[in-house]
């Protein structure tokens, strides 16, 4: 797995935040002998981009302070559980950048362990089987202003509830009939702490276990324990599960657990433009508003990463964001100005015409193939230059060619000059029309003697556009891509999010021609179509000799301007 170096003098100037604070003082003072941290996702969707953020905390933090992390699969729930999302969650951690400790691990691996527990509680008077069903358990719930209501089975004996629990494990009782709660009180000013369910049963398989069991943990009654079993040091969650801690700490208190790990929140990642809700993001797969999780305009990591996104980018990203306690809106600019800065000092140039059109140079002889050279990046000698063959016709894109224009397009016209990117400068004579009247040819002049320098008449190019050699070349297909959403809180103005789809998010551009250097080019490598932006060869979509390129994102934030 990919090892990541640090630099340490970035690192030096960067203030400390509060959990890098807590670990550095558990280690001073000798409460803990290291540190043991770990990534816990529940393997029912794709990780996204807040999950990112959480990855580069938990495994960053063990690597500066020489400690472990742990991948644990937090598989509690099988309905919505599957092996698929388990393989995507391994690629995307290790995509990353990082590397887990030891073998992978499921929280599946400890229900035994966590059945004896419950056990444990039920015997000491400290777990009780409740027949509530749901509405009747939310009835007597309370409210966050009411306390709420004992159960009429609060009471029962250890000796029934151990009989009973035994039924529920045996298969015996039908799902929604009953659930094992833990005995704290209905009358906390912390409704969590209102005798919470521990079991329930869920008569599906499971993808780890199979049939074995038929009742399974809630979350809050496993993680703990499942930190303690590992000798989790410092359990480290998002803010929604602050209200949480006093039922992690409770049952680590009253079970005899090998360790005592401690919970520590930080802000989640909240991302304006993006949805990172996985009922959501299900939601956009299951209709069919995207190809699926991994489609490049999706806020999850394999999304980004088949779009062209770098994971250098994004833990780049999440260092800048930072770690606090507070929540707030970062602004997804600043997740694309990443992307632009690790792309412009690292993908190679490349010549696309994502528009062709053709353009004959009526003084150059038939045949002659020139092979011109260009550097493969304007600022890294160690990518290997490129071979641009010119010939008689090349390609321009339409938009770099007009009849007339005033003084500010610094493009091809009629009777004026310019550059073609690493070539000759041209001159354009004549325009070939249809019957539609649309422009379908150009017949233009090369200026002898211009690679690199100026024409000896002191006729100076307007600028300098793009072109690909229409004898070699190679034809492939363009995914634009652009942001999923239109609105900068999708949904905040009438609730419905998936009105907020941006209906430009995809365009589809057939034919484009792109220059014959890549045509060895490796799926998910990404390059600067110079003047266009950055692009990555799709795997999914891309046949052999029928390349298909999705944009990365383009050279400048578009928004931005849009914006002002």
């Amino acid at each position: 797995m990919t090892e990541i170096t640090e630099n340490a003098a970035v690192k030096a100037e960067k203030p400390s935040h509060f959990i890098q604070n807590i670990l550095r003082t558990d280690l001073e003072e000798g409460n803990v002998a290291s540190v043991v941290t770990r990534f816990p996702p529940e393997p029912n969707g794709y990780l996204h981009i807040g999950h990112a953020k959480s990855i580069c905390l938990n495994f960053g933090m063990a690597k500066q302070f020489g400690g472990a992390c742990n991948l644990r699969f937090d598989d509690t729930n099988p309905e919505k559980e599957s092996d698929e999302y388990v393989e995507a969650i391994k690629r995307d951690v290790t995509w990353l950048g990082f590397a887990w400790d030891g073998e992978i691990r499921f929280t599946s691996d400890y229900f035994d362990q966590l059945h004896s527990w419950a056990i444990e509680l039920i015997k000491a008077g400290k777990a009780y089987v409740c027949d509530l069903n749901a509405d009747q358990a939310r009835e007597y719930r309370g409210t966050l202003t009411q306390p709420g209501k004992n159960s009429p089975n609060r009471d029962r004996s250890v000796d029934e509830n151990l009989a009973l629990f035994e039924q529920m494990r045996a298969g015996e009782l039908e799902e929604g009939s009953c659930s094992l709660r833990a005995k704290i009180d209905m009358a906390a000013p912390n409704i969590n702490l209102r005798d919470p369910i521990i079991y329930r049963i869920k008569k599906v398989d499971h993808h780890q276990t199979g049939d074995k069991w038929c009742i399974y943990p809630s979350y809050d009654f496993a993680h703990g324990q499942s930190d303690a079993i590992e000798g989790v040091t410092h359990s480290i969650c998002t803010l929604e599960f602050e209200d949480h801690r006093p039922l992690y700490e409770w049952f680590i208190a009253n079970i005899s657990v090998p360790a005592k790990p401690k919970q520590y929140e930080f802000a989640r990642l909240n991302l304006n433009y993006t949805v990172t809700s996985k009922r959501k993001l299900r939601q956009l797969v299951e209709e069919g508003h995207v190809e699926g999780w991994d489609d490049p305009r999706m806020p999850t990591i394999s999304g980004m990463r088949r779009r062209g996104y770098t994971p250098e980018s994004l833990r780049n990203f999440c260092e800048r964001i930072g770690v606090t306690r507070s929540d707030s809106m970062v602004d997804v600019g600043m997740l694309e100005y990443c992307v632009r800065d690790d792309l412009d000092k690292n993908a190679p140039r490349a010549m696309c015409v994502l528009r062709p059109l053709k353009v004959t140079l009526t003084n150059y002889p038939e045949g002659k193939i020139e092979r011109l050279v260009a550097a493969g990046h304007p600022n890294r000698d160690d990518l290997a230059e490129r071979e641009l063959p010119f010939g008689k016709t090349v390609f321009i894109d339409v938009e770099d060619f007009r009849e007339e224009a005033n003084k500010k397009y610094k493009r091809l016209v009629l009777g004026k000059r310019v550059r073609l990117r690493n070539a000759y400068v041209i001159e354009a004579d004549e325009a070939i029309k249809n019957d539609a009247g649309e422009i379908i040819e150009v017949k233009a002049r090369v200026i002898e003697n211009t690679i690199g320098v100026d024409p000896e008449d002191g006729v100076k190019p307007k600028g300098v556009i793009h072109w690909v050699s229409a004898d070699e070349h190679i034809e492939c297909d363009i995914r634009l891509y652009d942001r999923l959403f239109n609105e900068e809180v999708p949904g905040a103005a009438d609730g419905d999010f998936l009105q907020a789809i941006n209906p430009d998010s995809l365009q589809i551009l057939r034919g484009a021609k792109v220059e014959v250097s890549l045509r060895d080019a490796q799926p998910a490598s990404v390059y600067q179509f110079e003047r266009e932006g950055y692009f990555c060869l799709d795997e999914q979509h891309s046949k052999e000799g029928a390349p298909v390129f999705n944009r990365t994102i383009s050279l400048r934030d578009s928004w931005a301007k849009m914006s002002q």
